[in-house]
């Protein structure tokens, strides 16, 4: 058996088991803490301030997207979000794997989009490794307040989440999803 010689950085890209405290990826995180705190630290009437770090820390903003602080990442440069989306205040997104957010898309507060998995067997995550999936979140999408969603889901374009739901497998386009765990209730 050949031995994995990639570093822990582009294993925890790859979706495969990783160390979070390698060196390579606690500077990407104080970076990205860095950033964040600026961020954080913005007043209301800094629009174009919290503009800039979001296009300089962030994979890919679009045009007119407006994320109130405080905002909570892992190392940001793997959200990309399209135009006109806003994210009301408390957005944690943990991207360790990429997450990806359409256009149009509204968030509540307090929504969490989190990447990250364990192992289940006990041994390895007392070892501290860990993995990663992606999210998808589709073009029109409306997270309602407090919703969660878990590593490796995608929500197809017009769907509605209600708040407080947990989602944790895929939702299809244009429908209403509630619950924890989310259950389609209803076509839109």
């Amino acid at each position: 058996m050949t031995p994995d010689t990639r570093t822990m950085r582009e294993r925890m890209l790859a979706g495969d088991l990783y160390i979070a405290d390698d060196p390579e990826l606690e500077e990407l995180s104080a970076v990205s803490g860095d950033f964040q705190d600026a961020y954080n630290a913005t007043t209301s009437r800094q629009h174009a301030e919290r503009s800039r770090l979001l296009t300089e820390w962030l994979g890919a903003v679009g045009e007119g997207t407006a994320i109130r602080p405080p905002f909570h990442v892992d190392y940001g440069r793997f959200i990309t979000i399209g135009a006109r989306t806003f994210a009301n205040f408390g957005l944690v997104a943990l991207d360790v794997a990429p997450i990806t957010i359409g256009d149009d898309v509204q968030m509540g507060p307090n929504v969490q989009l989190l990447t990250p998995t364990h192992p289940v067997d006990p041994e390895p995550r007392r070892a501290k490794w860990e993995a990663a999936k992606p999210i998808v979140i589709g073009d029109n999408v409306w997270l309602g307040g407090g919703a969660i969603v878990l590593a490796g889901v995608t929500i197809g374009e017009n769907t509605v989440v209600g708040a407080g739901a947990v989602v944790t497998r895929d939702l299809p386009a244009n429908v209403i999803a509630v619950g924890s765990p989310v259950r389609v209730v209803r076509e839109i």
